[in-house]
């Protein structure tokens, strides 16, 4: 599936946002359309690359303008990287339109001075102070407002109408020009000083201009995380080539590149360490608030501080496969999608301008048809435009989604998708894969015991053989104890080496088929363990992972192979915690049942179930949906994958698989079990905000029209209150930003 990012100037309400997603998902061939307001970005799939330039014209009819996302740090400039405006003006015009016309807070400023002296009668009058300003000097001041700061309003809300479609601009533009246009109206008709209502039509679009100036701040608040992630790209490296240390720029850097790390120098790309021993300080890609030590083999994270020591990478992955863009990407990805509970939102926002101008059009109507005043029955259905801006709603989910996975991501955890957010303040049962979730993942080989008749030594070398080149834990607990024992000859060769998924792995040794797993290949091949059943029995009960070695051609038991692997430090607290939130907790593990026992029981782990295969898993998660509430699975290897793909909400460890984090739709940075339940909590919080978000945009709304139509709101309030909507249910998600985690590590 192909993906395009596209950059959309011009929207203003949640019309917008309906207006250019049908458009661009009548293109040919283009599959799914998101378009997020608080972004300003429309991201599209589809199964074949769409040319930029089709999709832009599209954009283009729609009456907003299209431009490419800048490329990444290192990559080659977009081919076609202009930016297609569609307001419908010669591009000489719109050149000189927008030198001429100011923007932001400059545009405020101008418009709050030319509208102060029209307010300022009605502040004197409150003071019993009785003047008036001349109607002529009112229509000079009030002229500039309304056709040179509010052009915008006319542009996009003309743009809207060509496409027979409405939005919030038009809404103001139509609402203050019939204020405007009663004004001039009076003045030119009146023999007498005239009731004038410039100082609505100005002070509206100073309201206006006022609220999406506050709106466009706080919107680069909800941005900080990914400014903050894309801080952390280096523009430069230190390479050393021939012995000398030479300075490139990063995209010149390549894989098995030896870059050189001095103290307190950002890593400049991912690697492993080939060299040298330090700290390094990871907060702002992994959360973990403590400098952790590296050394020689281990891996390091670009964009990371290094702390005291010298440091040679040999570098494994740079650009786009970097860790840090793949964050960035993903973070991008979840701001970029909608919450399900956006679709209601959509729907209603579709039929919201045209139910708007009918209801203004009848409030018109029934003042002028009861009262028979048709400047009361302006002004009224002036203030019902005015007050009914859907922008608020448009905001109200994406801000939220925006600054919930902004702070989820600054603490360690990373949320692929809208979906994923929303779900996950549902979630009732989690269930976990037990190594290398909640114990360590790194097991030792703790005993070895050999059937009667069979040499010990013998027992481990014809086992290491087996497990040669794997990268299963167990393998490399087997290889390890091997390199270690002085007692080893040299070791054997294996061939026809084939993995029993969830089982174990045969091979041939020497001559021999050999089988090396679990209980249930053993008895599955029908090779008795009688011989060595009580010993095993014991080792499982105190929390043993066991593994048998036979002959597969005269299935006779050689020996069994105990695994010890600690539970990691926080893994308890993390139970603890989801308990205390009324979650329901379920160990799956493919051990046995003994060492299942003693690692769940010790935690507190409410349900556990041993001898699974990776499809047993995914059919336990089924069985769990089957029973009701809202599933997760937490895990981190590839025969989680399954279950993870299965669970309501799947939740992966970075430590594990990229086949398990591509399965999952939340990735803890780390393998640590108590962000779990720090993701649910940052789920309820962004939900909460959603709702709240909702219900505000909504209420102003509901309050505010009837209000209006029935001539009790004026149009400065009503321009007043539709601008405070939208700040204020940006300012509310960006409450989210102070949230921290309860059980911090």
């Amino acid at each position: 599936m192909n993906q395009q990012a596209i950059k959309i100037d011009g929207m203003s309400c949640a019309s917008c946002v309906g207006r250019v997603e049908r458009v661009l998902a009548a293109v040919p061939g283009v599959d799914k359309v998101s378009v997020n307001l608080a972004t300003e970005m429309a991201r599209v799939e589809s199964a074949q690359p769409v040319d930029f330039s089709t999709l832009a014209q599209a954009i283009d009819k729609a009456g907003y303008q299209a431009s490419l996302p800048p490329p990444e740090p290192g990559a080659a400039p977009a081919a076609d990287a202009a930016t297609v405006a569609g307001d419908g003006v010669a591009p000489a015009a719109r050149g000189f339109l927008a030198a001429f016309t100011p923007t932001g807070g400059t545009a405020v400023l101008l418009a709050a001075l030319l509208s102060l002296p029209l307010v300022l009668p009605m502040l004197l009058e409150l003071a019993g102070i009785h003047w008036m300003l001349d109607g002529r000097l009112q229509w000079l001041l009030a002229t500039p407002v309304q056709f040179w700061l509010g052009a915008r309003f006319y542009r996009a809300g003309w743009l809207a109408a060509r496409a027979r479609s409405g939005n919030m601009d038009l809404l103001v533009a139509l609402g203050t020009s019939a204020a405007y246009g009663l004004s001039v109206y009076q003045l030119l008709s009146a023999a007498a000083m005239p009731h004038l209502y410039f100082e609505a039509s100005a002070v509206v679009i100073t309201l206006v201009l006022l609220g999406k100036w506050l709106e466009a701040r706080a919107k680069r608040h909800t941005a900080q995380a990914i400014r903050a992630l894309q801080t952390l790209r280096p523009e430069s490296a230190r390479l050393r080539r021939g012995g000398q240390d030479v300075d490139v720029a990063i995209h010149e850097v390549r894989v098995d590149d030896i870059i050189v790390v001095r103290p307190g120098e950002r890593i400049a790309a991912d690697g492993v360490v080939s060299e040298g021993a330090s700290h390094v300080d990871e907060a702002l890609i992994t959360g973990e608030s403590l400098p952790v030590a590296r050394h020689a083999g281990e891996r390091v994270t670009g964009g990371a501080i290094n702390g005291e020591g010298l440091l040679l990478v040999r570098v494994t992955a740079v650009g786009a496969e970097s860790t840090l863009s793949r964050i960035i990407r993903l973070v991008e990805d979840a701001q970029a999608a909608k919450a399900p509970v956006q679709h209601l939102v959509d729907r209603v926002s579709a039929v919201f301008v045209p139910v708007v101008l009918v209801l203004a059009l009848l409030t018109f109507a029934g003042w002028w048809l009861v009262g028979g005043d048709a400047e009361q029955a302006i002004i009224n259905a002036v203030a019902v435009l005015v007050i009914a801006c859907p922008c608020a709603l448009g905001l109200a989910t994406p801000a939220a989604i925006m600054a919930g996975t902004g702070v989820a991501a600054r603490h360690g955890i990373l949320i692929k998708d809208a979906e994923a957010l929303e779900l996950a303040h549902r979630i009732t049962t989690v269930a976990f894969d037990k190594t290398g979730t909640l114990t360590e993942g790194q097991p030792s080989l703790a005993v070895l015991a050999p059937a009667p008749g069979v040499d010990e030594a013998h027992l481990l070398q014809l086992a290491a053989a087996v497990q040669r080149g794997s990268e299963h834990a167990l393998a490399r607990a087997v290889q390890q104890a091997a390199d270690v024992a002085e007692r080893v000859a040299p070791p054997l060769l294996a061939s026809d080496i084939s993995a029993l998924p969830g089982r174990g792995v045969t091979a041939t040794v020497a001559g021999v088929r050999l089988l090396l797993g679990s209980t249930r290949l053993m008895q599955e091949q029908g090779i008795s363990l009688q011989a060595l059943s009580v010993r095993a029995e014991e080792l499982e009960h105190t929390g043993h992972t066991i593994s048998w070695l036979a002959d597969a051609n005269t299935r006779q038991l050689l020996g069994l192979l105990a695994f010890g692997d600690r539970i990691k430090p926080q893994a308890q607290a993390a139970i603890a915690a989801l308990r205390a939130m009324g979650i329901h907790t379920v160990l799956l593990t493919g051990d046995n049942q003994g060492s299942a026992n003693a690692v769940g029981q010790q935690l507190g782990v409410q349900r556990i179930v041993a001898n699974m295969l990776p499809a047993d898993k995914a059919s336990t998660i089924a069985a769990l949906k089957q029973e009701g509430g809202t599933i997760a699975m937490v895990g981190d290897g590839i025969n989680d994958a399954p279950a993870l793909a299965a669970a309501d909400v799947g939740i992966a460890m970075s430590s594990g698989t990229d086949v398990a984090m591509h399965a999952a739709g939340i990735t803890l940075m780390r393998g640590d079990p108590a962000l779990v339940a720090a993701a649910i909590s940052i789920s309820r919080r962004s939900y909460s905000k959603i709702r709240q978000n909702l219900f505000w945009a909504f209420i102003y709304n509901l309050i505010g029209i009837p209000l209006a139509a029935f001539g009790l709101l004026n149009p400065m309030v009503a321009g007043g209150a539709m601008a405070l909507s939208s700040v204020s249910v940006i300012s509310n998600a960006l409450l989210l930003r102070r949230w921290k985690p309860e059980h911090r590590t």
